[in-house]
């Protein structure tokens, strides 16, 4: 048995004042015409996120929406969702997106920093990373710590279950590869590791939470961030000024920088599928080594060949979660995250319009 929903909000709208309104148990209109990874969307407006009292305009949009619904399937990305956090949820899950992954398969991840504990576990994924015959992969971090280098990250991927159940890479072990931005916001080029290359496919799996600049990391963290070498982590976090020491851009101009290398990446390969793990939901990254204890229980595993989709959905979840989500809420509105869902969906990465079919 599945459960069906259709998710998006407007941009103008606050997402708490949205909630408020009841959208998200309800559902919100579809925009017309949008497409999946690779098509261009149009902006969202406040006005498409509104809802009617009028009883003779709900019974014309019911009317409405069921004329176009087949429609709006073909139109709209699906996200699947199962409430259940483990390996059987997580393999049912991906297999709903019903496309495989061809060739060598990277499965992209956070091998999460030491002393934090939130990271996904090696017993959870294993078996989905063994079904797809894939090899875990992931960069160097820019800022130091136990990952800022090669032979140390390998240590932490050891250290933390990694190695013990696929072959393992660091993709920039050997450099970094340029990839060219395409009509972007800030950068002209993104910088991923040089191994980037090996891969045919990649599953991107990712650790739903909260980020200490990004306000949420999900899916475009791990495609934008994750997957860049030590200077294009530089680079993005700069706003395409600076690949060779730490600077700080201002928020948007790194969101939107997120959502330039986003789109460099899936231009380049764009046989990607994605899973978004929502536990453990801490207000802090796996890559603080003391992160923040969660407040609010876990939701479940999602999924969409869409990335941005997908992170609008996790988004979407915790603020309909009737749990303690008013610090992760606070951390999202406070860095303005869903900026990179508004700056990615209009790059052409992804819809933030979608439909929630559920896994029962």
């Amino acid at each position: 048995m599945t459960q069906h929903r259709k998710g998006q909000f407007g941009s103008h709208m606050t997402r708490r004042s949205f909630v408020k309104l009841g959208a998200v148990a309800g559902g919100a209109a579809v925009f017309a015409g949008l497409t999946a990874c690779g098509g261009q969307a149009p902006a969202a407006s406040s006005s498409q996120a509104s809802s009617s009292s009028s009883s003779a305009s709900a019974a014309s949009t019911e009317t409405a929406s069921s004329s176009s619904s087949s429609a709006a399937r073909k139109t709209t990305p699906a996200v699947y969702f199962a409430r259940a956090v483990n390996p059987a949820a997580l393999q049912s899950v991906f297999e709903a997106i019903g496309a495989g992954l061809a060739g060598k398969v990277g499965v992209k991840l956070s091998t999460g920093e030491p002393g934090g504990n939130h990271y996904l576990k090696a017993d959870l994924i294993s078996g989905l990373v063994q079904a797809v015959n894939g090899t875990i992969v992931e960069c160097n971090t820019a800022y130091g710590g136990s990952r800022g280098t090669t032979s140390a990250h390998y240590q932490v991927a050891a250290d933390h279950g990694f190695t013990g159940i696929s072959d393992f890479q660091i993709m920039d072990e050997d450099g970094s590869l340029s990839l060219p931005v395409q009509g972007g916001y800030h950068l002209s080029e993104n910088l991923v590791g040089a191994h980037f290359a090996d891969y045919d496919s990649f599953l991107v799996l990712s650790h739903f939470k909260g980020h200490q600049m990004a306000g949420f990391g999900g899916a475009l963290k791990n495609i934008s961030i994750g997957m860049a070498s030590r200077e294009g982590k530089l680079n993005i976090h700069s706003a395409g000024t600076n690949r060779t020491s730490w600077t700080s851009a201002a928020t948007p101009d790194f969101l939107e920088s997120m959502a330039d290398s986003a789109s460099a990446v899936l231009k380049a390969q764009p046989n990607m599928l994605f899973v978004n793990v929502m536990n453990n939901l801490s207000v802090d990254c796996d890559c603080d080594s003391n992160p923040a204890p969660p407040k609010m229980a876990d939701i479940g595993i999602l999924a969409s060949a869409d990335p941005v989709a997908l992170d609008q959905a996790c988004v979407d979840l915790v603020y309909s979660s009737n749990d303690d989500s008013a610090d992760l809420i606070a951390r999202i509105e406070s860095r303005d995250g869903t900026h990179v869902l508004e700056a990615a969906e209009a790059l052409g990465v992804g819809s933030r319009a979608y439909e929630l079919v559920e896994i029962a």
